[in-house]
């Protein structure tokens, strides 16, 4: 699987995700896989349609197995969160009551927070049609919604899922600028390296009549030394374009552009016999 690393340390921590009443074994088995991406580990259902274990969750959850593994059922919410020390739930409809609502960044931070101190947490989502009803909503503590299109707020649940879990990422995270890689160090290339560059690029293309007519050749030459002759240039991409400009030698010179080196002239035809 590209991006999988079974060398590297896995995350398998912090608040439980809790799916209410999930349809599909397809969705569930994404959630796993998201997950897993965000260093989550306990997935926990209430009464899911399909029943469990599921193997289109399991296909779906694309080797995300120690979540899908560990995914524990309640027939009912209360059940599934009676030990935890706070929740939260999703919701992207406006709900009339006296509960506090969260941004994602917030509420990552919180259950960051919350989680050093040794508390358990989870996060609620609601059913891929409805969502969650008043009455679930008020078993959290509070609400998170999502900064999302007014005029068309429905998230998927797996979505949803990632969109928590990735906060709940980079609520650890020191420097958030900081990238898993880089691209390799690169030495720019000097001045001498540029002009032998033109001067090969010059050379291959008078080969070919390039500049014509000839009147025009100085100004042509002039806008490409511009193109070629710009800063940023590395010696790596000098070699490769040095590599590219050889390669043409491969093929004949002195070929007018007017005249395409695969034409097949015609012969003329010889008709002293009719005479």
């Amino acid at each position: 699987m590209s991006g999988t690393n079974s060398e590297k340390p896995l995350l398998a921590e912090g608040p439980v995700i809790i799916l209410v009443e999930p349809q599909m074994g397809e969705n569930i088995g994404m959630v796993a896989r998201a997950m897993a991406n965000f260093g989550l580990a306990e997935l926990r259902l209430v009464n899911p349609r399909d029943g469990w274990p599921n193997e289109k969750a399991t296909a779906a959850a694309s080797n995300a197995s120690h979540v899908i593994e560990a995914t524990r059922v309640f027939p009912t919410l209360e059940e599934a969160i009676a030990d935890l020390h706070f929740l939260y739930a999703t919701t992207a409809r406006e709900r009339y009551g006296y509960k506090p609502v969260r941004s994602p960044v917030v509420a990552a931070e919180t259950l960051r927070g919350r989680f050093v101190a040794g508390e358990r947490c989870g996060i609620l989502f609601g059913r891929e049609r409805w969502g969650l009803s008043n009455e679930e909503v008020a078993l959290a503590d509070e609400i998170v919604t999502f900064p999302v299109n007014p005029a068309f707020a429905s998230l998927n649940i797996a979505q949803a899922v990632l969109l928590m879990s990735y906060e709940w990422m980079k609520s650890g995270m020191e420097d958030l600028s900081v990238t898993s890689f880089a691209a390799n160090p690169q030495r720019p290339s000097t001045k001498s390296q540029l002009q032998g560059l033109f001067d090969h690029v010059e050379e291959a293309l008078s080969a070919r009549n390039y500049f014509h007519p000839i009147e025009k050749k100085p100004k042509m030459v002039d806008n490409l030394r511009a193109v070629f002759s710009r800063q940023g240039f590395t010696e790596q991409e000098i070699s490769v374009m040095r590599g590219v400009i050889s390669s043409l030698d491969r093929f004949p010179r002195n070929v007018s552009r007017a005249e395409p080196r695969n034409a097949v002239k015609e012969k003329p035809v010889d008709d002293s016999a009719d005479d």
